[in-house]
This record gives C-alpha cells, structure tokens and sequence, in this order.
C-alpha cells in the first residue's frame, strides 16, 4: 500500500508565539512537505481590543510567506467572529473531512515530535480498514511502565489526533443523551479510570451547560461505542499550554498535565499490534493519574461551573 499524506488541520485563537511554535515543530516533520495544512484562526470575542486575534493571523501569514515550501499547501481560514474552541473544532474537521477521507487535527498550544505526523500517517494507514479503531492520537502520559511502541486505549482523546470519516461519523454532540447513556453503562467506573481523573463531571458540565467542550464529548462518543485509539507507547507530543496564556486555563488542570513527557522519537516503522486494549495501559495511566491528582480535585469539578475541560479549551 502506497503511504498516504493526511491534510493537517491547527487550530489558532489569541496566541501567536503558541502557534509559531507548533507551525516550526510541524514543519520539521519529514511528510509535512508532502501534506496540506490548513490553519484556522477563530474570530475575536465581542469588545477583545487586545490585538492578540490580529496577531495570530499575522503570524500565519508571515510564516506561510517566509516558509513557502515547509507544506505541500498551506491555507488560512480567518472566522470573523469568535466561535469558541469546540464549535471551531468541530465545524472545522467537518470541513476537512467532506474533503478528504482523513485528517489529522493540532491546536496551537502543542509541539510535537518530529516524528508525530510519521505515526499519525502509518496509523491511518495500518488500521484504516479496523472500525473498532477510531483514531490515532499522539500524547502518552510519562507513565512508570514500559508501553512498547504503541497500545491501544479505549475511547478518544484530543493532544494531537487522526482520525477517518468513519471515525469522526461517530461523534455525537448530545452531551445529555451520552451522560445518560453512561450512567446505565456497566463500565463507567472505567471512563473516569476508577475515579483518577473527573471525566464524567465534565461530561455533566458539558450537558449542563456550564463548559462547551467538543474533547469529552469525543471521549465520551468514542468509549460508549465501544472504539479503541492508538496511542505511542511514549509521547510525541507535549502541550505548552499550562503558563496561563490559555483563556480557560486554571489550576486544577494540572491533575492531567503536571506528568508531561519529553518528546519521543520513532526509532522503527509502526507496527501492526492486536486491536484490543491494553489493560496494563489502562492501569499505568491510572497510576499517573492518581499520582497527580488532589483530593479535592473531584469535589471542586462537581461543584464549581468550570470554564474547562483541558487547557487547550476556551
């Protein structure tokens, strides 16, 4: 099978040294001259006179200018008014989808390996013919177990992911009717990974009207139906996010990002494993996520109307 280029999609808002960064790491993937990048800014918020929006989509153009040759095609979608993170995310992998068959999808707060679009591209190509396998994402938690080169985990996540049209046709924007559908599941225990990490308190959040998340909503799609997502056995990508700069980043969100990993590389072409989840996985990620964790932290999501999910939201 001859290897196929997914069209990138970056997501951009307020924060121009967040989306050089990302433009820089992205180019020094070897496939990002063969692969269409798309970069959608989202439109500022009523009465924002900071010039932060302005910025961003000055620094697209000026990096496209000054690196002509870095993509195969480079695009910029400028939106005249703010969307928000979840609707930008979601209309936007739409669009990128009635176009093409596969997309991969980074927001501006992370920087990636140089090897991340090689296993976003081998993935796509090695399970695209898998319906039990929804995506391919590029963060792993520094856990303190061997992972191999890559393992697959129940559900979806959001730090730099692939996925196909039939993969994205199974997204499901009802937060209601997937909270109430998670109640009733026997394995609910397992989509807060046994209480380490507060996923169906955003997922109230969310159906409440409190958060406007697309990410647990995606996990949320992809756990109930029973999809699994390749993950690296350690992580091509870290998010540089947590210094405040995010328009919805607070505290708390260090229970997920206070392991953040060093970048990883690729040492061989991506292996074929067995398309089943991996509970050691499971369990390493468990365990760092315990460790991170506060004990109130649980309490404070449940009882305070949060702004976000992950600092990558706004």
């Amino acid at each position: 099978m001859q290897a196929q280029f997914a069209p990138i999609a970056i997501f951009a808002y307020n924060r121009p040294d967040h989306l050089t960064a990302c433009l820089t790491a992205l180019a020094g993937n070897p496939p990002a001259e063969q692969s269409e990048l798309t970069i959608f800014c989202d439109g500022p918020k009523p009465g924002d006179t900071s010039g932060s929006v302005e910025a961003v989509r000055q620094v697209a153009h000026e990096w496209v200018t000054r690196n002509p040759s870095a993509f195969a095609r480079i695009t910029v979608i400028e939106q005249p008014a703010n969307k928000g993170l979840a609707e930008s995310v979601i209309t936007g992998v739409i669009e990128m989808l009635q176009l093409h068959d596969r997309v991969i999808v980074v927001e501006d707060d992370l920087v990636v390996s140089p090897d991340f679009l090689t296993f976003m591209n081998q993935g796509l190509d090695l399970y695209e013919s898998d319906t039990e396998v929804i995506s391919i994402h590029g963060f792993m938690y520094a856990v303190d177990a061997d992972l191999g080169q890559s393992v697959f985990l129940r559900g979806a996540d959001c730090w730099g992911w692939a996925t196909w049209r039939r993969g994205w046709e199974l997204f499901r924007a009802d937060s209601t009717e997937l909270l109430q559908e998670l109640r009733q599941h026997p394995d609910r225990d397992d989509f807060d990974f046994h209480g380490a990490f507060p996923y169906t308190a955003m997922l109230e959040e969310q159906a409440a009207g409190k958060i406007d998340s697309w990410a647990v909503r995606w996990y949320a799609s992809a756990f109930l139906a029973n999809k699994v997502t390749l993950y690296p056995g350690q992580s091509l990508v870290v998010n540089t996010g947590q210094d405040s700069s995010g328009t919805n980043y607070i505290s708390v969100d260090q229970a997920r990002n206070s392991h953040q990993p060093e970048l990883a590389v690729l040492v061989e072409p991506l292996q074929r494993i067995s398309v089943r989840e991996s509970r050691a996985a499971r369990e390493a990620v468990t365990q760092t996520l315990n460790k991170s964790s506060q004990p109130s932290l649980i309490a404070r999501l449940k009882s305070t109307a949060l702004r976000i999910v992950g600092s990558h939201e706004r």
